[in-house]
């Protein structure tokens, strides 16, 4: 798939089965988000694999950070929570990990992160898979970020969901209109 066509016919999936991609294919959607654009060459990008019970280490995890967030929630609030991670059989957790010390400004960082997460988007297009970019209140929680081995400083960026999409979401037409304005032309 060229370039042009991936991007354009890019969405968010609604529902993604079974299979995930191969070994080989995860490693070359991790290397695609590598290749994002990075002042100061900081790869400041963390990932986490999480295949098979390795999402239910993050479906116990999500569970545990709503009880404390929502000591009142409900059975089913709970059950919806564990049920997440399982919406996909592959999930990569994307985490800036910033040096707060470089004179790279730490927002330029996350953005880093936020364009290595779109190029995994786009790669996993590319192979033919489908894919869901969730975050959410545990992305945030310190306690889900250091289950998965984050450092409490880190922020998660993104849950890549990724698999063959069973419903593939509408694909965005891109407009500009009211979007942009020419100086100098």
């Amino acid at each position: 798939m060229d370039l042009f066509t991936a991007i354009d016919t890019r969405s968010s999936s609604i529902k993604l089965i079974a299979p995930g991609p191969s070994r080989e294919e995860i490693e070359r959607i991790l290397l695609a988000g590598a290749r994002a654009p990075d002042h100061g060459k900081l790869a400041p990008w963390r990932f986490v694999v999480l295949e098979g019970k390795g999402r239910d280490v993050l479906a116990n995890a999500m569970v545990d950070s709503l009880r404390r967030r929502v000591p009142s929630c409900t059975a089913a609030q709970l059950e919806a929570e564990r049920q997440k991670p399982l919406r996909a059989p592959t999930i990569i957790a994307i985490a800036a990990h910033p040096n707060r010390a470089h004179k790279v400004p730490v927002h330029e960082q996350l953005w880093a992160v936020a364009a290595c997460v779109e190029n995994m988007a786009l790669a996993a297009h590319a192979l033919g898979f489908g894919a869901m970019w969730k975050t959410g209140e545990a992305a945030r929680d310190a306690d889900v970020k250091q289950t998965l081995g984050f450092e409490s400083d880190d922020e998660i960026v993104s849950f890549l969901y990724l698999g063959t999409n069973a419903a593939p979401g509408p694909v965005r037409a891109a407009a500009l209109d009211g979007k942009v304005t020419w100086i100098g032309r």
